[in-house]
């Protein structure tokens, strides 16, 4: 049975257009193959950021733990079960200032973890959650995805690869503030419509 993760990251919670995208997605994905998804908004979780305390309690074998790092611990560990487990990634966000927002980059750091989600090696680090899809439904008030402004999908790319997902797509609603942005939703939607076709 195929397993979706569905990231959502936008404050707009129903009038967002990024988890819109990503919804009709989902639909389409799961179709008749009765995927299981899970969620995580990251708009509702008040992701910590990384300290010191966590990122070392993050790194100890859990066996060796304290109490005390199993708790610093236990959110990470959540996160990273979640993307382990997923067959297919759907990330739903804006871009804020030009960016990711900062919950999605607090999920980022979380799942983050050498010998877990990638490992070092004497050619650089290598990612170990190969195998899987990423699509990104994106939404923009003003910035182009693939404009120099734009440091969210590239880096965001990035990242997926770094952990081993390579195979990433981009569906964009960008621009939506000027006059077209309703043509530019619609034609997103039907980008959706033809990739899960």
């Amino acid at each position: 049975m195929p397993k979706i993760l569905h990231i959502t990251a936008s404050i707009r919670a129903e009038e967002s257009i990024s988890n819109a995208l990503g919804n009709s997605l989902i639909q389409k994905l799961a179709g008749n193959a009765e995927a299981t998804v899970t969620t995580r908004d990251l708009s509702q979780n008040d992701l910590p950021f990384v300290s010191a305390e966590r990122f070392e309690a993050s790194l100890t074998p859990a066996a060796d733990r304290t109490p005390a790092q199993a708790d610093l611990a236990a959110i990470a560990d959540t996160l990273i079960a979640e993307l382990v487990a997923a067959d297919t990634i759907v990330i739903s966000a804006p871009i804020y200032n030009f960016g990711v927002p900062a919950s999605l980059k607090a999920w980022a750091d979380l799942v983050a973890r050498a010998g877990t989600t990638f490992k070092y090696t004497q050619n650089g680090p290598v990612g170990l959650l190969e195998g899987k899809k990423a699509y990104l439904t994106i939404a923009s008030g003003g910035t182009p995805i693939g404009s120099d402004m734009n440091f969210m999908s590239n880096w965001l790319t990035f990242f997926l690869g770094f952990l081993g997902i390579k195979d990433v797509q981009i569906i964009a609603a960008d621009g939506i503030m000027g006059a077209d942005g309703a043509d530019k939703i619609a034609a997103a939607h039907a980008k959706v419509a033809q990739l899960s076709a």
